[in-house]
């Protein structure tokens, strides 16, 4: 671990550790302790997740992307619109890029500290399904947008109960195995949202979720709320543009995310930061 180099960089508030593994210098580490580890605010590194870059035969680069709790996801929207950056300042890719996913191979463009991903087309979209918590009816709409993500609508972001009800949607039975992220949603007007979000894996609010506002621009959309493109403003105030083709009610394709990246800082883990099986 020691003079281990990382990177931190976030997006709309989303922040992300990105580690160069191209030579495979983490060998024999147990990348979910790792994450676990690094990912821990005020005793270590501190983020919403960890990414690392690796060799890839089929695109520029491979991510392996982790959450804070060590769980390994598909996809994450800010996180790849970090990763492309990064790719980008390091030499690994040009400012036109493409990288490996389990969830397919994902294309971006870097503009400076902007950067435009193109996702997945969207699978699994279902509206107006009723679920049930603590006694009370919510009216859900659901897609896996990369990752699985179920929306609401509601009136106030302000006051939503996002950590209490957030979670009990997350762990609800309409969404096992999985689970779900899940999205509070105010529709300001044709093109313009408000969100807030409880990110599966990090177990908590996180201050933006690309593709949890994604998700919730075409389930807005697959309502007739929204047209293309939708500005979302996140919890961190920062501003995401989501681009898309409606193909009908249930269908989209061409779906983009852009928004702004922040490189935070370039350094080297110091000695006394270890992984919880290390003596």
């Amino acid at each position: 671990m020691k003079n281990l180099k990382i990177t931190k960089m976030n997006g709309s508030g989303n922040d992300f550790i990105i580690i160069d593994n191209r030579s495979n210098l983490l060998k024999g580490v147990s990348l979910p302790e790792l994450a676990r580890t690094l990912c821990r605010r005020r005793e270590a590194v501190g983020a919403d997740g960890l990414i690392l870059v690796e060799n890839s035969i089929i695109a520029d680069f491979k991510w392996r992307f982790f959450n804070a709790d060590g769980s390994e996801a598909e996809m994450c929207g800010n996180g790849g619109r970090c990763v492309a950056r990064f790719a980008f300042l390091n030499g690994i890719a040009k400012a036109k890029l493409a990288f490996e996913t389990m969830a397919g191979v994902i294309q971006a463009d870097v503009t400076s500290r902007r950067v435009k991903l193109q996702l997945p087309s969207p699978t699994d979209l279902k509206l107006n399904q009723e679920i049930s918590v603590d006694d009370r009816n919510y009216i859900i709409g659901s897609i896996n947008s990369g990752v699985p993500h179920a929306v609401l609508l509601i009136e106030d972001t302000d006051h939503a109960p996002v950590i209490d009800l957030g979670r009990k949607i997350r762990f609800h039975q309409a969404f096992q195995p999985a689970g779900t992220n899940v999205n509070f949603v105010h529709i300001i007007d044709g093109s313009h949202l408000n969100i807030r979000t409880y990110e599966r894996g990090v177990e908590d609010e996180t201050l933006a979720c690309g593709t949890g506002s994604v998700a919730s621009a075409l389930i807005t959309a697959a309502l007739n709320h929204v047209a293309s493109p939708v500005e979302v403003k996140t919890r961190g105030n920062e501003v995401l543009t989501i681009y898309f083709q409606k193909n009908n009610e249930l269908s989209f394709s061409q779906v983009y995310l852009e928004g702004d990246t922040c490189l935070v800082l370039e350094g080297t883990l110091g000695e006394d930061v270890r992984l919880n099986d290390q003596n």
